[in-house]
Order: structure tokens, then sequence, then C-alpha cells
């Protein structure tokens, strides 16, 4: 038994926190993790997390003091050289047991993270599995972590190129994605390769990133690789300039992303920051107009509009416009919303009143600014006790404009905003001009266009006929423009280069008996030059 199981689970009952008045139930209070133990925060300063769909206190995390920060960073600094140091065929056997147990807890992991996140029941599901995806991708270490070499690289010297671990790194996860973000995106690579992480869980929704904090215990890591905290902005900032911390992996907003890129860049680390986006699609008169309505409101409708993949934004040819924003309305309309963890559910609420008051202010300032509200989904129809719950209905706007900052912005909800162009070069000068780049979606059936398309969009995942285009674990999570700042991606390729350093080792021997080696001639370059002109 490790520490952690020694030291209990990640949460307290019966606490002496008050009773909801919605479900009458006492909310848990959360602990921290460092060391390979559960620990109790010695903060004032807890934040009430929520069940949406219902409004009703789930639980309080605690917002830990600098000194539980730097607790989690030194057990991270203090686990790095021996796991550093395990051969990387064994580490990849914790990621083997970790596998199996994301498969043994499914059931159990879908409704936590639909409960306290607000996404429905399949959606919750795909978060979880999101997770094991990319842990079965990193169990590929062994192979992704060679290096290269090259003997004969000049008369007598050989060159090996190896990949080897950093140190520890920091992961500041978003609310949106409890699950994948922070153990998937996050944490597999990182600890694969033989880093150590410290994850910042986000305090709205922290119960997933814990659980599964539970489960890599169990599945046999030791004391200090991973641990979290819940905390403030200014502990946070702590991360960006501590001088143990090697890198940062983040995702949020844009304006959080630049800073923590210039500032954890100023203090000489790597960082891989994921921002906003306002990704649009392209719909061309040859589509397949009913499949293309279903992809989109998949796309704008799916996680309440709440991920950065989502499609808010539809650039369509006014031959077919009023027949799209049509079959929109009518479809969308249907949709039920209820409890996020019930597989009937249509569609979930967003995350807190706070995120709902401010996607509602974007439909306001939508109509203010002159958009056509197509379908309205404020104050919807919910299930039964769901009404003090944070829904938000699918919501269409028509007849957007490029000087409507609602066409523009992210708004992170179940709101699509419909743009209507005169022919595809128009559509792609419009969609280009974004600040954003994270993904663009075309729907036709002509493979010439779809191809100039592809070629031609500024975003860094592409759709042709598939409304969210994300990336399998073993590709990379490619944003372009203000949708990303750093230079190697998650996942992929890019996830094992951003988490290794690389070491080239040139070497030459000298026979043991024999040859005169006073006589050898050690020119400027050692050796490593081959170009070197006969008597130079």
């Amino acid at each position: 038994m490790n520490a952690s199981q020694k030291s209990g689970r990640y949460f307290l009952e019966d606490a002496g926190v008050p009773t909801d008045p919605i479900s009458n139930n006492k909310p848990i209070k959360l602990k921290y993790h460092a060391g390979g133990q559960w620990k109790t925060s010695q903060t004032d300063l807890y934040m009430p997390c929520y069940n949406p769909s219902t409004g009703a206190v789930i639980a309080m995390a605690p917002q830990c003091l600098p000194e539980e920060v730097e607790e989690a960073v030194a057990a991270a600094a203090t686990a790095f050289p021996v796991w550093s140091n395990t051969p990387v065929s064994k580490r990849v056997q914790v990621l083997y047991n970790m596998k199996h147990l994301l498969d043994k807890h499914l059931e159990e992991l879908t409704v936590l993270l639909a409960t306290e996140q607000g996404k429905k029941y399949q959606e919750a599901m795909g978060d979880i599995l999101k997770v094991t995806e990319v842990v079965e991708f990193a169990c590929g270490a062994p192979h992704l972590m060679k290096g290269e070499a090259l003997m004969q690289v000049s008369t007598g010297y050989d060159t090996v190129l190896y990949r080897e671990p950093v140190g520890v790194f920091a992961g500041i996860p978003p609310w949106n994605f409890p699950a994948m973000i922070p153990h998937g995106w996050m944490t597999p690579i990182c600890i694969a390769t033989g880093n150590c992480m410290v994850l910042k869980a986000a305090s709205f929704v922290p119960q997933s990133a814990m659980r599964v904090l539970e489960l890599w215990q169990e599945a046999g890591i030791p004391d200090g690789v991973i641990n979290l905290v819940t905390a403030g902005r200014d502990q946070a900032e702590l991360l960006l300039r501590h001088p143990t911390i090697k890198g940062i992996t983040f995702v949020g907003s844009t304006k959080v992303g630049l800073h923590i890129y210039s500032t954890a860049a100023a203090h000489g680390k790597r960082v891989q920051a994921l921002c906003e986006a306002k990704n649009h699609a392209l719909v061309l008169r040859d589509c397949k107009l009913e499949r293309a309505a279903a992809g989109i409101i998949n796309a704008f409708t799916g996680c309440a509009g709440e991920r950065c993949m989502a499609l808010p934004t539809v650039v369509v040819e006014n031959a077919i416009a009023d027949k799209l924003v049509a079959l929109l309305k009518e479809n969308a309309a249907q949709i039920n919303l209820g409890p996020a963890w019930r597989q009937d559910t249509g569609m979930g609420p967003v995350v807190n009143a706070g995120h709902q008051q401010f996607v509602e202010k974007w439909i306001a300032t939508a109509v203010k600014e002159g958009a056509e509200l197509a379908l309205d989904g404020r104050n919807p129809k919910v299930a039964p006790g769901c009404e003090k719950g944070f829904f938000v209905g699918p919501t269409i706007v028509d007849h957007v404009t490029e000087d409507m900052s609602c066409g523009r912005e992210e708004v992170f909800g179940p709101v699509v905003f419909v743009k209507r162009v005169e022919s595809f070069e128009e559509g792609l000068c419009l969609m280009n001009n974004s600040r954003f780049g994270n993904g663009s979606v075309i729907y036709t059936q002509n493979g010439y266009y779809a191809r100039e398309f592809a070629q031609r969009t500024h975003a860094g995942m592409v759709g042709i006929n598939v409304g969210i285009p994300v990336p399998l674990g073993i590709f990379g999570f490619t944003g372009h423009k203000q949708s990303f700042f750093g230079d190697l991606h998650v996942m992929g390729k890019d996830g094992f280069a951003f988490f290794t350093e690389s070491k080239c080792v040139t070497n030459t021997w000298f026979p043991e008996e024999g040859g005169d080696l006073a006589a050898c001639k050690v020119d400027t370059w050692d050796g490593t030059i081959t170009s070197l002109p006969k008597g130079n």
C-alpha cells in the first residue's frame, strides 16, 4: 500500500460544511495531493463546486496556500531523479495498468464527470475515453523516445542523439474537459518520458481530475510523480516563475495564455499554451444539406458548446442559406435539456451561473448589434428537477456580419452565428480573417473546392465534411494563430518532443596497442568536419 492509499480519499465527508438547500446534502470537502498523500489544506478560502444540472453545491475546493503549492513542486522534484532513471519499459507498465483501471471504472468516472461539469452522459464518457486514448499512445514511449545514430559521421567518429526527460512540469487545465486535458493531454506523455507533473486542477470541476489521480496511484505511479492542487491565480503565477518548473502546459483563454507564454518563457521554461477559438464552417451549395445540418447541430450544441473545437460560426452560400437555417432551427429546437448523467438527455447545462450569464449576454449583444435571432435559447424548458440548473438552449443567430463582435469573439456556449456569402472565395477570405486558427470545416461534394480549402485555410485542424475535426492522440492538436502559443503541440510526436530534450554524444576511440598517437594532428574541429581539403 502506497502513501496515497494510506492517506485516504481525495475528500472529507461531514467536514462541517453547511447543507446545500437545493439537494439537502452536505457538500464534500476536497483535499490536495503532494508526495503521494491526500492532505487537508490549511487555507480559509474554499470555492464552491456545483452540480450544474440542478444548481446544488456538491463540493468545496481549497484555494491552496503558496506553501502548499511549493510542497507539491518539491515532492515532484524529489521524485524526479529515481523516476527519470527508471527504465522506460518499466515506466510504461504503470500506463498499461492505468488503461485497465480506466476501462474498469469507466461508468463511475462518466457519471462523476457529467455530474460536476454538465456534459451529457455520452460526452462525459468520451472525455474519459480520450484519457484512455492518450494513455495507450504513451505506452509507445520505448519506441517514440528512441533517438538517432550514425556511425562514421567522420573518419573514426560516431554520433548518437538521445531523448531524455527534462524535469518537473506544471499543467494548468481548464474546466471544460476535467479528465481529458489534465490526464490525457498533459500527464501520460509527461510521465512516460520520465518527467514529474504538478497539476493545478480547475477549481470549478476538480473531482474528475482527483479521482483519476487516485487511479494513477492504484496503477503504481510512485509517490511524487503526479501531484495536484487547486489554487487561485496568484498561486498559479508562482508556477510560471518557479526555478524548479522546467515547462508549462496550459489550456484556456487567449488573454491568459499569452500571459503564461510570455511570463514562463521569460523565465526560461518551455511552454505550450492552447487558447480560444472561433471555428468556422463553410457550407457550399453542392453539399449534402441534411447531413451538413446534422453535423453543424452536433458541433455547436455538443458539450453545450463549451469546447475549443465547437463550431460556433457557419459561413453559408446565400443560395442555400434559408434552407440551412430552417433545418438548423427545426432540429435544434427538438433537443431536450435535462440532467447530464441521464442517457436520454439531449444536451446538458453550462458549467455554472456565471458562464450562463456570459453566454446570455452574448446573445443579447448579437441582437443589439443587428443580427436576427432565429432560435432563442434563453429561459429554455428543462426536465423536472433542473429548474435551478444553469441551462442555455440551442441558439441560432442569423445575418451576422463582420462588423459584429458576436461573430468574431468566442462565446463558448450552444450558440451558432450564421454569416452569408456569395461564393467559395468570399467565404474562405472571411474565415481566414479570424485572429483564431484552431479548426475550420467545409461541407461540399466538390473535390476541387475541398482540396483548395484544405490547402488555403489558415486553421490548424481541418474537416472535410467533418464538423469536429479533432485528431486522434497519435497526431497533434495543432491550433494556429492566436489559438496557440508555443512551438510544440500537445500529443503526437510534438508531445514527445515537448517533454524531452535532445542530447548528442559524439565519440572516437583509440587503439589499445600500436599507432603513433603523439603524431596525430588534432585540428580546430577535432575531426568533426569531413570536408576540409587535404593538407589543412
